[in-house]
């Protein structure tokens, strides 16, 4: 299998493409000759990001997108159909990890995880359901986490429930439309990457930094999964991949 032409000319959307692994997968796939569009918060680190895969060669537009609002969503799901007459993957990157005990009760923070980690992704879904349907063809690719296998300890409770449920959904999604189209969901250990920041909780986020700092591995490691997924062929669906640092214990 050619697996640059595996990938070449599909419309790929991604979430949380300002950083990390959003900016990874986005630079490789605009390597392997994807169309993609990039949506996150920050329009100047997307703008940039645009930049230099246009530089490079590549296609790429933006869109400035809060994933908590589902017609921010739908826009950027528009956008890619009006400018590349199509969607072919849709990849709900976006996330927050803000890591702190239960009896700290910060429950805003549990509210805003709620909202990005677990809407943010069925906001995805809806906008870009619609879409494969219609084509007959597309591919999910949602970022879940290790602690959706395991739960994180200590204060990652409620960010583990929220990557259970990511896991949940694209599960329950597969056996709802596969067929002609595929769900993948990928499980990264310590990955280099803004979430480790999302902890307000002090002890909690010493100890996030600690662990990231003995365990973390490049970004770049789940854009290769991200590409190893799209660019099987129609009729094989990589459901999940799990992925650590070959250090993580965790």
């Amino acid at each position: 299998m050619d697996q640059v032409n595996a990938v070449a000319g599909k419309v790929v959307l991604i979430t949380g493409a300002s950083s990390g692994l959003g900016e990874s997968s986005a630079r490789l796939l605009a390597s392997r000759g994807a169309k993609l569009v990039l949506v996150a918060r920050r329009e100047d680190r997307l703008q940039q990001l645009v930049a230099e895969i246009i530089a490079a060669g590549g296609q790429a537009v933006y869109q400035v997108v809060d994933v908590t609002k589902a017609a921010e969503v739908e826009a950027a799901v528009a956008l890619a159909v009006a400018r590349f007459g199509r969607l072919d993957v849709m990849i709900n990157n976006a996330g927050l990890m803000a890591i702190a005990p239960m009896s700290a009760r910060r429950v805003a923070e549990w509210d805003q995880m709620i909202d990005i980690n677990i809407k943010g992704v069925l906001y995805g879904i809806a906008a870009a359901l619609p879409v494969f349907e219609q084509q007959n063809s597309g591919h999910f690719i949602n970022i879940s986490s290790v602690a959706g296998v395991k739960v994180f300890s200590p204060g990652g409770t409620v960010y583990s429930g929220t990557k259970f449920a990511v896991r949940a959904i694209s599960e329950g999604l597969r056996h709802e439309v596969g067929g002609a189209i595929r769900t993948t969901t990928i499980l990264p250990g310590a990955v280099a990457s803004e979430l480790k920041q999302g902890s307000t909780h002090s002890a909690s986020a010493e100890f996030v930094q600690a662990f990231y700092q003995q365990n973390e591995i490049p970004a770049d490691s789940v854009a290769r999964a991200v590409v190893y997924a799209i660019e099987q062929p129609d009729n094989v669906d990589i459901n999940e991949i799990v992925l650590r640092p070959t250090v993580q214990e965790f």
